[in-house]
């Protein structure tokens, strides 16, 4: 097996559930988040030997999954809101409490802008503030006030929800 085999190999272990939450919390979709999954890990493969290093790996396949799922988004914006109402509502009929505050949260998300949902899958995912910032291109100290409207907006978002 040669070296490049190896390194997509350990970024797949290493980096694969974090990109599907991501992807997770884009679409709002488990198995379109799988089908993403896979073309950002193409993407990696087709790519791996260009990667010259200049930003951490992890912020390179976050980079790719962002741009993966925006690209996938901005082509289905109609079609995924309706499916994302159908999925969210048939998973709360199926499926524990946690688990439906869990599908609550990334119903949530979905709702948020393109640039606010990154950032908040990412905080989810516990990437360092730094390495957001860098993905977002925007400062540590904006990113920080970013985080706290973001969590003011979610917060109203949930709390229409559970009143429904």
């Amino acid at each position: 097996m040669s070296s490049t085999e190896n390194q997509f190999k350990d970024l797949y272990s290493n980096y694969s559930q974090k990109v599907h939450r991501l992807c997770l919390g884009y679409t709002g979709d488990s198995m379109l988040a799988d089908d993403l999954l896979q073309e950002v890990f193409i993407k990696v493969w087709e790519n791996l030997e260009k990667f010259r290093g200049e930003s951490q790996v992890s912020t390179w396949i976050y980079r790719i999954t962002v741009n993966t799922c925006l690209l996938y988004l901005r082509a289905n914006k109609k079609q995924t809101k309706i499916d994302l109402e159908k999925n969210v509502l048939k998973i709360s009929e199926e499926t524990n409490d946690t688990e439906n505050q869990i599908q609550l949260l990334y119903k949530c998300i979905s709702e948020l802008n393109e640039a606010d949902r990154l950032i908040i899958t990412l905080l989810l995912e516990e990437v360092p503030y730094a390495e957001i910032a860098e993905v977002t291109s925007i400062s540590e100290g904006n990113l920080r006030v970013k985080i706290h409207r973001i969590k003011q907006q979610l917060s109203t978002i949930y709390s229409k929800h559970e009143r429904i």
